[in-house]
């Protein structure tokens, strides 16, 4: 398969794939780029420079990157600014938005600009969710901790917390009555400005966020709170991202129903995974180290991809279980390829059999996972 063939069938399988798009809608310093670290892992530094131009008004970051995308967050920097018209991203986004994400510092009053393009956005399709994110809360009690047991996991407007706090609470919750479906106060802080908890609310944005969103969309959320949540070494946790996409587009590109037309896709895939990786963890990639990992993972892949066309004969059963094998090979593949280039860069050369078996517990557990997700998914 050559580039070119290879770049059209990726951008078919991203225009199919279930990536979700979160659109935030806050003025700057509301916490958007809190959030995004706070849900990706990704350092400021890197959200900063993802970013790039879509329309005047906003801007799209792809996480980890626009060829292996993840997630996705569409941040409108013209709001709160004078005369700001939705109209340009409606046209471009307005099918392609999963959930809206409204930011507003609890304590911020001045809010009209906020207000007025949401209507118009909430009108375009209100079967769409919109969530409030009511953020900063330490303003309301500065100098103080948050509190110790989070408060709103119980009610939405807690007694125990501060008047003020309570007072600010209930204006925002009158203010955007109608025009959101739920809201989340949270509190995200950089961890030198001393809050014991710097990520106060942060799960329950999370699970929000995977209540609200269409189910095919949850899997790659799931996938990535998993995997971030047990990552320690910087050079797995960006590489992670990109195991967890690539999978996903492989799963896509064989739920196709016909007979063998996506081997070459989800091999093309998973070649340019092994190479994107292989930057990760700033290792050379050339005709040894694929001899090298061939033996024990390469040959067993193809083979495993001719038998998966034949299941693609049993109608739906043969597509689900193509999809899940997809993934399984592919996720298998990127962690076993983190684990040797992992080795290679301490300066251990691993055996084709510790290959083996690595790639084949990992085989294991990716498709257990895919399969667990996908059964409990709530519909």
């Amino acid at each position: 398969m050559s580039d070119e063939e290879y770049r059209r069938e990726q951008q078919r399988i991203l225009d199919r794939a279930p990536v979700p798009l979160l659109w935030l809608l806050g003025k700057t310093g509301s916490g958007k780029t809190s959030i995004v670290r706070f849900l990706t892992g990704a350092d400021k530094a890197e959200i900063g420079n993802g970013f790039r131009p879509q329309t005047r008004t906003s801007q799209l970051y792809d996480f980890p990157d626009a060829e292996a995308p993840l997630v996705r967050f569409l941040d409108t920097r013209g709001l709160g600014e004078k005369d700001y018209d939705p109209a340009e991203d409606l046209q471009q986004f307005d099918q392609r938005a999963n959930v809206i994400v409204v930011t507003v510092r609890v304590m911020d009053q001045a809010l009209a600009e906020v207000i007025e393009p949401l209507r118009r956005i909430r009108r375009a399709r209100l079967d769409r969710p919109v969530l409030l994110v009511l953020t900063c809360l330490h303003e309301a009690y500065p100098q103080q901790q948050h509190p110790v047991e989070d408060p709103f996991h119980d009610q939405p407007i807690p007694d125990s917390v501060g008047e003020q706090l309570r007072r600010s609470l209930q204006r925002q919750h009158e203010r955007f009555s109608g025009l959101v479906d739920r809201i989340v106060p949270i509190d995200l802080t950089p961890p030198e400005e001393g809050f014991i908890d710097p990520d106060f609310g942060g799960d329950r944005l999370r699970a929000t966020l995977l209540e609200l969103l269409p189910v095919a969309y949850r899997q790659t959320l799931l996938a990535l709170e998993d995997s971030i949540r047990s990552l320690h070494q910087l050079h797995e946790r960006r590489a992670m991202p990109y195991v967890i996409s690539y999978s996903a587009m492989a799963a896509t590109a064989a739920a196709v129903p016909l007979p063998w037309v996506d081997i070459p896709v989800v091999t093309a895939l998973q070649a340019h995974l092994v190479y994107r990786l292989a930057q990760v963890y700033q290792q050379p990639v050339g005709a040894k180290t694929f001899l090298e990992m061939a033996a024990p993972i390469g040959g067993r892949l193809l083979v495993r991809q001719a038998v998966r066309g034949v299941l693609k004969f049993v109608p739906w059963v043969g597509m689900a279980a193509n999809a899940t094998l997809a993934y399984a090979y592919t996720y298998g593949l990127g962690k076993a390829c983190c684990w040797y280039f992992g080795r290679v860069r301490a300066g251990d050369a691993p055996t084709a059999d510790e290959l083996q078996e690595v790639w084949q517990s990992e085989l294991t557990r990716a498709a257990r996972y895919w399969k667990q997700h996908k059964a409990g998914a709530p519909e």
